[in-house]
């Protein structure tokens, strides 16, 4: 049986068990993402930019976040020169964000894959390691929205 308020991590929920470990890689992340100036915010929208230039919404959207906080996390990648605003030629009332080559560097460098590894799959075997891995694919893809219930 589980216990939310134990202090015994084999007794809680699996949401508090899954929520400490998001947090605690999160902060982790952060740290590494810091020699860049970036963070778990930033990082993922410079991915979204490497296939072209995209609007605040359709980075608000691909990063589920509101446009509010997307235009903070914009203004934050400007000023570290990895990004720039210009107006979106498909509709002069928008801006366009482009990841600047500067902004490539440092999400190629900080993106590295053995170090998300390291912080992810601490304290797992390569088996468990890869089962864990396996878990979290079927999770995501099953969040998705055009997802198909799993067959029960």
């Amino acid at each position: 049986m589980t216990d939310p308020t134990s202090e015994e991590p084999a007794d809680w929920p699996t949401g508090r068990l899954l929520f400490t470990l998001v947090r605690r890689i999160e902060h982790e992340w952060n740290d590494h993402l810091a020699g860049w100036e970036l963070n778990h915010a930033g990082f993922p929208v410079l991915l979204h930019l490497f296939k072209g230039p995209r609007t605040q919404r359709e980075l608000a959207e691909l990063s589920g976040v509101t446009e509010q906080t997307m235009s903070k996390v914009v203004a934050r990648l400007e000023r570290s020169g990895y990004v720039t605003r210009s107006t979106d030629p498909r509709d002069r009332r928008r801006r366009a964000v482009a990841v600047t080559e500067a902004g490539r560097r440092a999400a190629a460098e900080a993106g590295q894959r053995q170090p998300a590894e390291d912080l992810t799959v601490r304290g797992l075997d390569d088996d468990q390691a890869q089962a864990f891995r396996e878990l979290l694919v079927t999770m995501v893809q099953a969040g998705r929205p055009d997802a198909t219930p799993p067959a029960r």
